[in-house]
């Protein structure tokens, strides 16, 4: 997916209810992931990433950073996040626990 024509989000927009459930692209651009929830507010809040799985069976939820991902809108309005994890060094990260 070429990212270069969407539009980054504003630190206005990084709140959960417009994070959640964004689809992130890893650093070989395939899918990695979707955002399940945000943990924590201001510059120490996590992403927790639902990987793997199936339909949202199975799926290992972990927590990055969420300066490690760049949020942004498609052409379509849809948000989605580009970070530079691949989908296995997401899978071998410890699962996040609630």
């Amino acid at each position: 997916m070429d990212h270069s024509n969407h539009v980054r989000l504003a630190t206005t927009e990084l709140t959960p209810a417009i994070l959640e459930g964004a689809t992130v692209y890893g650093a070989d651009d395939h899918k990695v992931g979707t955002v399940d929830h945000v943990d924590g507010a201001g510059a120490g809040s996590q992403a927790i990433i639902d990987v793997g799985g199936f339909l949202g069976i199975g799926a290992k939820p972990v927590a990055v950073p969420l300066t490690d991902l760049d949020f942004m809108r498609d052409e379509d309005g849809d948000v989605h996040a580009v970070t530079s994890w691949t989908k296995d060094q997401l899978k071998d990260m410890p699962e996040h626990r609630h």
